[in-house]
């Protein structure tokens, strides 16, 4: 029989809760089972799709199109599971569906409350992703004790209650604070959250305690005690060294994949870790340090460009190389300082987004990629500062834009037909996975090494088709093309180090055991000695 594990937080928010449930799911691949992961989220909002990444980080687009939380890109990194919308529900969607039914009288007359109709969906939701797994990884979302969380908490109880608690483990994440004044750890925290639980009716079966500093036995002993947790199933994820990929090898030390597999009767192979320490090892011995500059409006929030910032870690894995990350905000950049703000940087992204903030200061760090031979990588709306730079000051196009930013400018980059007449914003983007052509010849598809290739995309403009030609002429190579839509997908420029820029979000398909092919690239170019300056290619001196 299937098997479930629930993942929940307490004390503070921002805990890990993710990363710990995508390292136990590389744990236990790593014995030969088959995961899948989900998170549970208590906000209202029916996905993060119209949410600002200021409030709620990036947005993580899944294969089959699905808006949704960012840790769904901690389950994609550490494990090989299949992640679909059925892998992330929140209450919005749950009252959404609850309603929806009793509006067209689906309840015969009952009257509809949290227990048991939303509790029941929520179920409903959890059976939803189980698929061919051999065991279903749920995170919670928020932190015990909101109000929020309750109906979710209720659920996950009923839950249990139905399959059986041989069938079910719930593990919490807790923090253990560091009393600097004093040099203590102290464990209250911990036993209030855990007490807040069990006054819902769940046991935790482990305890697994962030911490600055090493647990003593004196701790662990104390919050077994209190928490009534058999002491081996109370351990410790201390801060890591160099990298979140060192969690799975940390949890794996302490015996949590044995300690799961025993309390859920799961008969495994002996587990093999081997290319997780080997990637550490890589990670903790890079043979260069490579510095990349993001212009991106959102660099204030390091979870707002979370798998842009992984993807690039990654593509330095692949090439022995430690990523240093400056951060340039576009609004402060202009042609005149453009320069300084990027002088000695190896490498130019520019990630997506939506809006005009910040779009100019985005076109002023393309042009100086191209003019100086710097690398570099557009992603999404990145592609759109790169075809306006390109056709403002190769092609002659002075007042080249996007009509995102209004009729002001003549529309390389245009709202796609079928968008036009969208009134709702959420959920009605070009989503999910396309299938993209690749050039022979470029350096995309030398990159890949394929022809066809699936991309996920999260976008409304696309480039202007009725300007193609004269990009093309100029010479901007159309790298990549959809099939089905003839829609542009990827640009670049031939006789550059490394210019390339995608419509689509090539960060979402990495891997750290598996780098992107563009990033791997990206940073490889980065890595190879800058060659001198060309002529500038502009219409002043073409």
């Amino acid at each position: 029989m299937r098997k479930y594990i629930f993942v929940t937080g307490g004390v503070v928010s921002s805990l890990g809760k993710g990363l710990t449930s995508a390292a136990i799911g590389s744990l236990l691949e790593c014995r030969g089972l088959k995961i899948g992961l989900q998170k549970l989220d208590p906000y209202l909002n029916v996905d993060p799709g119209t949410m600002s990444p200021y409030q709620h980080g990036e947005v993580y687009v899944t294969e089959d199109g699905a808006e949704t939380d960012l840790d769904l890109g901690h389950y994609e990194r550490f494990t090989n599971a299949v992640l679909t919308r059925a892998s992330n529900y929140t209450t919005g969607q749950i009252y959404h569906s609850v309603i929806t039914k009793e509006r067209r009288g689906d309840y015969l007359g009952c009257t509809v409350q949290v227990i048991p109709h939303i509790t029941d969906a929520l179920n409903e939701a959890i059976t939803s992703a189980e698929d061919d797994v051999d065991v279903l990884i749920t995170e919670i979302g928020g932190t015990v004790g909101d109000i929020e969380s309750l109906p979710f908490l209720e659920a996950i109880r009923q839950f249990a209650l139905d399959k059986g608690r041989s069938h079910v483990l719930f593990i919490h994440l807790t923090l253990i604070p560091y009393l600097r004044v004093s040099g203590e750890m102290k464990t209250k925290p911990t036993q209030h959250s855990v007490g807040r639980l069990r006054e819902i009716g769940i046991q935790p079966d482990l305890i697994l305690c962030r911490t600055e500093k090493e647990m003593g036995s004196e701790l662990t002993d104390k919050i077994s005690l209190f928490c009534n947790v058999e002491k081996p199933c109370v351990l410790q994820e201390k801060d890591v060294d160099y990298s979140i990929y060192e969690l799975p090898l940390m949890l794996h030390q302490q015996g949590l994949d044995r300690i799961l597999c025993e309390k859920l009767g799961l008969e495994t192979r002996d587990p093999d870790i081997s290319a997780w320490a080997e990637l550490v090892e890589r990670i903790k011995n890079p043979k260069r340090e490579l510095e990349i500059g993001v212009v991106g409006k959102y660099i204030v929030l390091h979870d707002a460009y979370k798998s842009v910032y992984e993807a690039l870690s990654h593509g330095g894995f692949a090439n022995e190389a430690k990523i240093r990350l400056r951060k340039i905000d576009p609004e402060e950049l202009t042609p005149d300082n453009v320069a300084a703000r990027l002088d000695g940087v190896d490498g130019v992204l520019v990630p997506g987004g939506f809006g005009e903030r910040g779009f100019e200061g985005k076109v002023t760090a393309v042009r100086y990629a191209r003019e100086n031979r710097v690398p570099f990588l557009g992603l999404c709306l990145g592609l759109h500062a790169a075809v306006t730079e390109f056709a403002r000051n190769v092609c002659g196009i002075e007042d080249a834009g996007s009509s995102e930013f209004g009729d002001q400018w003549t529309p390389v980059i245009d709202l796609m037909e079928e968008q036009k007449k969208i009134r709702n914003l959420g959920g009605t983007m070009r989503l999910g996975a396309f299938p993209c052509k690749l050039a022979e010849g470029t350096r995309a598809r030398e990159a890949y090494g394929v022809e066809d290739v699936q991309e996920r995309h999260r976008h409304r403009w696309e480039v202007n088709n009725a300007y193609r030609n004269t990009l093309k002429e100029a010479g901007l190579t159309i790298a990549g093309v959809n099939p089905d839509l003839d829609l542009v997908e990827v640009v670049e420029i031939t006789d550059h180090p490394v210019f390339v820029a995608t419509q689509y979000h090539p960060e979402f398909k990495s891997k750290p055991t598996r780098p992107h092919p563009l990033f791997r690239a990206f940073i490889a170019a980065a890595c190879a000695p800058r060659p001198e300056p060309q002529p500038k290619h502009n219409r002043a001196t073409a």
